[in-house]
């Protein structure tokens, strides 16, 4: 468990610190350190299990509700915002990244 709360904090504090010059950073930031936060908590059992649930749970609903109408893929390759579809993928990726490693320090915290 140790190295995965790791892994993916660090990662979401990359993501939190990319959001910067994007149009609505102020929300992503606060997600992205939020699960960044989840992470590090994990290391030192903090939080109890529960709460890593709920925040799985809360990120699951925003991924899917910020899921495009029509997908037209996410562009990695490409720092830009081509079309709103695009950028609404990419959101909605990063918020299921968010729920799957909550989903999985709930679980190994439950264990």
């Amino acid at each position: 468990m140790k190295y995965i709360a790791i892994f993916f904090g660090i990662l979401f504090v990359l993501f939190a610190y990319f959001q910067f010059n994007d149009p609505d950073s102020e929300i992503w930031i606060i997600t992205y350190s939020v699960a960044a936060l989840a992470c590090f908590m994990a290391l030192r059992e903090l939080w109890p299990w529960w709460v890593f649930a709920i925040l799985a749970v809360g990120y699951l609903v925003g991924a899917i509700v910020q899921w495009p109408a029509q997908f037209e893929g996410v562009l990695f390759g490409e720092m830009g915002m081509r079309s709103m579809n695009i950028e609404l993928a990419r959101e909605s990726l990063g918020l299921g990244m968010c729920a799957i490693a909550n989903g999985l320090l709930a679980w190994m915290l439950r264990r």
